[in-house]
């Protein structure tokens, strides 16, 4: 028998330390894999009609954050990124999860259990979000824990912690096996976010009912916009804007896609009698055409938050004159099927206004970002007062005993849009030559109208310009003013004056809390 002594006997193979970059990869693929798998449930989810919330995790997240942004916050976000403030949120929300997930890889390479329990907390941070989305269910959260349960398994597959074995010292030792399963994890988790974001961004029984509504000839009054609303200016916004170019600034981090035959809407509070209409019964209304200039209350000076359409629906008054409201109440809730909810001045949706529940923009049905099936439209009030989205309920309430989405971060409960104009052309920074130069833009006051604009250059008097055919007190005006432009550099400002003849603010202030003030001024070279 041959024996060896343990001087000569071999020493223990020992599994070669790993690179620090294997823990960081190993995290990133399993978040990965996490929202792939999560995304793609939630789909399933939705599709079957067994949710009515948001059960995807990024979305469920970035929604919350919204729902908790200071109005500072959100104003940077506006100013910064303008309509593609959410994009940018998501974005970001990517960013940081992948930073955490690299993180938790790190530590779970050194501390397996560790970093298990920290990638676990992570997960159950996004089912506390998918909770707290406006009809959650707990079914909601099964996504993000399947999605979590794979990227533990992941994980703990990859780190190799606590094994000693020769295999295991093997695969550690060569990057065939890892890089294997970066690849294979990474595709599936990619591939399935890419899926579940596709299944879940549309719907096709609702795109379906969008579809039908463009057959449906219209019921009731029609408009036409009168000759000379739009000064045809070559750069100047067009009177009526496209509606795939009006803003867009909302709280839905995933755009609400509704079937139209499943939407209701109930009017409820201090109310005579409660009312429900569906999508049949609000068809069988006499629809009403008309002209609204709607107006985002962060819209800075010179901003372009602000946007013109020709609105199809029916009034909101009629509505409301079937439910009765009572008397002491001096304000509808709207709430919108994402949560959002907006307090309207009850005066401002039963007096002669062009209040609408509206489900065509510009001849066509509402497009999905823009409130498809039905929103609500109210001329002389900023958005979040009153351009509710999928709107589904209007409870007639009072102030004091209810608050809407906006006002406990710090904006004024009632939003009435202040006198405000632009300069489009010449843009700020432009060259023009010498001769004449034709300075024009828009001026808005909403439910008051515009009687006059004014364009100074320089210290120069205020000069007139010409306006536009007024087409409707509820819409922007555009105005033009011949400027004989010499050489040099030069400072241009306007300024609006409403119907009663009272001139916009020259105070500066800012959106918050109840739209900014000031004068737009734009600096152009003459040459």
């Amino acid at each position: 028998m041959t024996t060896t002594s343990p001087a000569t006997r071999p020493a223990p193979t020992q599994p070669p330390a790993r690179p620090a970059w294997w823990g960081l990869l190993d995290g990133v693929v399993a978040g990965l894999l996490t929202v792939g798998v999560a995304t793609v449930a939630a789909a399933f989810l939705v599709s079957v009609g067994q949710s009515s919330g948001q059960p995807a995790p990024i979305a469920a997240v970035s929604g919350a954050f919204i729902d908790r942004t200071p109005p500072w916050l959100k104003d940077f976000a506006i100013a910064t990124f303008g309509t593609n403030d959410k994009r940018a949120l998501l974005v970001g929300t990517v960013v940081v999860l992948t930073v955490a997930c690299a993180a938790i890889g790190a530590l779970a390479m050194r501390r397996l259990t560790a970093g298990l329990v920290a990638f676990a907390v992570v997960g159950l941070v996004g089912a506390g979000a998918v909770l707290t989305r406006p009809g959650a269910a707990p079914l909601d959260v099964l996504p993000t824990l399947v999605g979590t349960a794979v990227g533990l398994w992941f994980l703990s597959r990859g780190s190799g912690a606590g094994s000693s074995s020769a295999a295991a010292a093997a695969t550690a030792s060569s990057t065939a096996g890892p890089t294997r399963r970066w690849v294979v994890g990474g595709a599936v988790g990619a591939v399935a976010a890419w899926l579940g974001t596709r299944l879940g961004g549309d719907s096709a029984a609702a795109t379906v009912s969008r579809d039908a509504l463009k057959a449906v000839p219209l019921r009731g009054t029609t408009l036409t916009v009168p000759a000379g609303a739009d000064l045809g200016v070559p750069g100047l916004t067009p009177y009526l804007v496209p509606n795939a170019d009006f803003y867009r600034i909302d709280t839905a981090i995933v755009v609400p896609r509704i079937d139209a035959n499943e939407w209701k809407l109930k009017v409820t509070g201090m109310v005579e009698r409660e009312v429900e209409i569906d999508w049949k019964t609000l068809q069988s209304k006499q629809m009403h055409e008309a002209l609204v200039t709607l107006t985002c209350v962060s819209n800075e000076v010179g901003g372009d938050l602000v946007g013109n359409a020709v609105w199809t629906g029916w009034p909101v008054r009629e509505l409301l004159a079937m439910a009765g409201p009572k008397a002491g109440a001096d304000m509808v809730l709207q709430t919108s099927v994402d949560g959002f909810t907006a307090s309207t001045p009850l005066g401002a949706l039963t007096d002669d206004r062009n209040a609408l529940l509206a489900i065509r923009m510009n001849g066509e049905p509402l497009p999905f970002e823009h409130g498809f099936p039905v929103r609500v439209v109210v001329p002389g009030l900023y958005g979040y007062v009153s351009a509710t989205k999928w709107v589904t309920e209007l409870k007639v309430t009072t102030y004091a005993d209810d608050v809407a989405y906006w006002t406990p971060r710090g904006w004024s409960a009632m939003g009435p849009i202040k006198t405000a104009s632009r300069i489009d052309v010449p843009r700020a920074g432009a060259v023009v030559k010498a001769g004449t130069v034709a300075v024009a833009g828009v001026a808005w006051a909403q439910h008051r109208g515009i009687s006059k604009v004014e364009v100074q250059v320089d210290q120069q008097p205020w000069a007139a310009a010409r306006l536009a055919v007024d087409a409707s007190t509820d819409t922007w005006r555009q105005w033009v003013y011949e400027w004989q432009a010499t050489a040099g550099s030069h400072d241009i400002r306007v300024r609006a004056y409403d119907a009663s003849g009272e001139v916009q603010s020259p105070l500066e202030a800012p959106p918050a809390p109840d739209g900014a003030t000031g004068i737009h001024v734009v600096t152009v070279r003459v040459e």
